[in-house]
């Protein structure tokens, strides 16, 4: 975990401000999601529905960031020329490849003695696609390595499972409030 943050931080501290965008976008569409596989596993068998409501709703915040960012790095490629394109994508995927290095590592230590190893490294690998994609490059890894079990993606899904109680209101999702005014006289009961 260590090691993951020290990657990222040497970036954000630069100064080249679309450098900081790809190792936001990596962050937040990667190495963000990683932690995350267990608990859509267990979801996905009808355990800790609760737990996966919140990680459902970070992760639809987290997708947010992740695209806007990659949108705006897109955005400012237009303005740069071929020559800067080509060093950034060269960066852009050297940088993954060692982000990637290191969550090999890290999901060897987690998962080594489980039978969800190799699940959880094509998950890596679905997602560290994500990431490329937001950027706007193509996906790094084949198909057949980023093969996410069915029942994670659904588990992922923003709408899976959420708990609403219609008569009461509440519910796991997240709603944005409305402020309305109010007067003096609307609390005369």
């Amino acid at each position: 975990m260590q090691r993951k943050a020290q990657i990222i931080q040497q970036h954000y501290r630069g100064d080249d401000p679309l450098k900081k965008k790809i190792a936001s976008v990596f962050l937040e569409s990667f190495l963000f999601y990683s932690g995350f596989w267990l608990p859509m596993y267990f979801s996905s068998r009808g355990k800790l529905t609760n737990t996966a409501d919140l990680i459902r709703l970070i992760i639809r915040d987290e997708a947010v960031h992740g695209y806007y960012i990659g949108y705006k790095y897109q955005k400012n490629m237009e303005k740069i020329s071929l020559g800067q394109r080509e060093e950034l994508k060269s960066f852009a995927f050297d940088l993954l490849l060692e982000l990637y290095d290191n969550e090999l590592q890290y999901t060897d230590e987690l998962y080594a003695e489980t039978p969800w190893a190799d699940d959880v490294k094509a998950f890596l690998c679905y997602n560290a696609n994500k990431a490329l994609m937001n950027l706007g490059y193509e996906p790094l890894f084949p198909a057949e390595m980023a093969e996410v079990n069915p029942a994670i993606l659904a588990a992922l899904s923003p709408n899976a499972d959420e708990n609403h109680d219609f008569f009461s209101g509440s519910g796991s999702s997240y709603v944005m409030g409305k402020a309305v005014e109010t007067e003096d006289e609307d609390w005369n009961f």
